[in-house]
């Protein structure tokens, strides 16, 4: 969960988006996004009527499938629980592997995946749409992999998804790993 938002603003955004579905008579998942300001007033910014590249955190920190909720939903059959019985636990951070050269103003990086390999241990979560021998064009989006950790709380959330990506290895192309690790080591960050 966001560290900016509190119970009750998130509260009240989830019924705003609740409206917003309701409004154009929305049945399916979907995510409603919101801008918000230092003053923690939020603003409606759009609805995409599909889940989000980051929906493994709230996956992590729900205990619930939002994919299989999502099939349901467009079979006509109902998810199986309600809103009142989604309990949030712990926290879940989310980092995006891309074949892109940070020292090059981050772009992309095209060409075959030699090796490649991620940790495997509680905790920890690979969603990989690549693999070994792959070949990164540089026509389509450059992201290999999310490297998602989750933890009782946001710092061994944070140290798992460090250790996680320091363990993480791809030769051949140069990616971000190194500036997600220097960034999750930042003060600011932490």
């Amino acid at each position: 969960p966001s560290t900016f938002v509190n119970d009750d603003l998130r509260r009240e955004m989830g019924e705003v988006a609740c409206r917003a579905a309701d409004a154009v008579d929305y049945v399916g998942a979907g995510t409603v996004e919101f801008l918000m300001d230092r003053d923690h007033n939020f603003y409606f910014l759009e609805m995409n009527t599909r889940l989000q590249v980051e929906h493994p955190v709230t996956e992590l920190c729900c205990g619930i499938d939002l994919v299989e909720a999502q099939i349901r939903i467009a079979q006509g059959e109902p998810i199986g629980y309600t809103q009142d019985e989604i309990k949030r636990t712990g926290h879940a951070i989310e980092a995006r592997l891309y074949a892109e050269d940070p020292s090059q103003n981050f772009l992309p990086s095209p060409g075959f995946i030699r090796e490649l390999n991620f940790p495997h241990w509680p905790g920890v979560r690979i969603d990989c749409g690549v693999s070994q021998g792959f070949e990164v064009p540089r026509y389509y989006d450059p992201m290999i992999a999310k490297v998602i950790a989750y933890g009782e709380d946001r710092e061994q959330a944070r140290r798992r998804l460090h250790r996680a990506l320091e363990e993480t290895a791809v030769k051949g192309i140069t990616t971000n790993n190194r500036f997600l690790i220097e960034l999750l080591d930042s003060e600011e960050f932490i």
